[in-house]
């Protein structure tokens, strides 16, 4: 819809009273996705899955009787142009509500720019720890995807020796110190834990010091492709025929660039994979490639946050009966709603959810164990 016309509506409505406003009015909402940058990889498939959700949602009736009008922005971006690129579509394009998939010092900025002002709804796996007011977050954290993963691993594989290698930011550094932990609970040692830039492209000496450290199990926190040549590097040394891989951003592009002959003894913790097998999961995955085709992005587990994320967004503003920040932030604790991944309820403005273990067979992905209703480890005071 045209802004003139929007604001031509909208003025005929106030005429008639507030009943029509409702009626006639349409909500805008930001949609902050990596569309260049090293995650550019997922963001086709998350405008998908955006795209999919505000249909369904608008299907129904649109949230508070409003229909959805979707705003996307590029935050594949360095964060200070993210940000004005949010900006512009908040005051500019007068978004209501913001819905996000992209790394965390996007985050961060825009924490920073909204300030609570307007309901942002944070939709990646994550490092955690992000109590904004305002902030709503359905990404998993490494509380579900290695608090109860690495025990069971320990349990199956019985490795004795981790190496954890990450992209040098926030997640990778959060995500291995509170994989450390864990590691130790069980006995192992941690004997390498190292970081490198988003641009590395050689990991030769990096793949030198895990074999010679002695690590039967590597923790894999890189993102993108820095991942994806990093698995293929480390399946061409031959570690991958006796050396366990563990990854919680390990999802289908990844997989796709990696290759499955490359992924022996390879491991992925995640809140969806593509093919899980739920009736809920399975009937998402038919009306997404019935929407998009056979030729759409694939679909993981960054991609179908977003279609989560607006799925909470409607709850939580069904439940406060409002877009206020204040009362969504009251009506957040304990929203719930039935998705793709199950029942999904939030508390400390993080949510409760299952988290699937899968290996790769000559299919892809395969899921080989589920951990239900896994709590985020979050304490926000709401």
């Amino acid at each position: 819809m045209q802004r003139r016309t929007f604001i031509t509506s909208a003025a005929i409505a106030s005429l008639a009273g507030p009943s029509l406003v409702r009626a006639q009015s349409t909500l805008n909402v930001a949609v902050m996705l990596p569309m260049s940058g090293p995650a550019g990889l997922f963001g086709p498939s998350a405008k998908a899955c955006a795209e999919l959700a505000f249909e369904t949602i608008n299907s129904r009736g649109g949230i508070l009787g409003q229909k959805i009008v979707p705003l996307f922005g590029d935050a594949g971006l360095p964060p200070a142009e993210v940000t004005q690129g949010a900006l512009k579509l908040w005051k500019g394009q007068k978004a209501q509500a913001v819905i996000g998939m992209h790394d965390s010092a996007v985050r961060g900025a825009l924490v920073g720019l909204f300030k609570g002002q307007v309901p942002y709804f944070y939709t990646p796996v994550y490092e955690g720890g992000e109590c904004a007011r305002g902030t709503f977050v359905n990404g998993e954290t490494p509380q579900q995807q290695l608090e109860p993963v690495i025990p069971w691993i320990a349990s199956e594989r019985k490795p004795t020796k981790w190496y954890m290698i990450g992209n040098d930011y926030i997640w990778g550094r959060n995500t291995n110190a509170a994989a450390r932990e864990y590691i130790t609970k069980t006995g192992a040692k941690v004997v390498g834990d190292e970081y490198l830039p988003f641009t590395v492209d050689n990991f030769d000496a990096s793949l030198t010091r895990i074999r010679d450290s002695g690590a039967d199990a590597v923790l894999v926190s890189l993102v993108g492709g820095a991942s994806v040549s990093f698995n293929k590097a480390f399946a061409s040394m031959g570690l991958s025929d006796k050396v366990i891989r563990l990854g919680t951003l390990l999802e289908e592009n990844t997989l796709a660039g990696i290759g499955i002959a490359n992924a022996k003894n390879l491991y992925s913790s995640a809140g969806y994979f593509a093919n899980i097998q739920t009736p809920a999961a399975k009937a998402f995955s038919d009306a997404y490639f019935k929407r998009f085709g056979p030729q759409a992005p694939a679909l993981n587990t960054l991609a179908q946050s977003v279609y989560e994320g607006a799925l909470m967004f409607e709850a939580i503003a069904n439940r406060a009966k409002s877009l206020d920040v204040e009362k969504m932030d009251r009506a957040s604790t304990g929203a719930s709603y039935n998705g793709p991944r199950g029942t999904v309820t939030m508390g400390a403005r993080h949510v409760k959810q299952d988290i699937y273990v899968a290996t790769v067979d000559d299919k892809g992905f395969r899921v080989v164990k589920t951990f239900q209703g896994v709590s985020s480890g979050q304490t926000c005071k709401v």
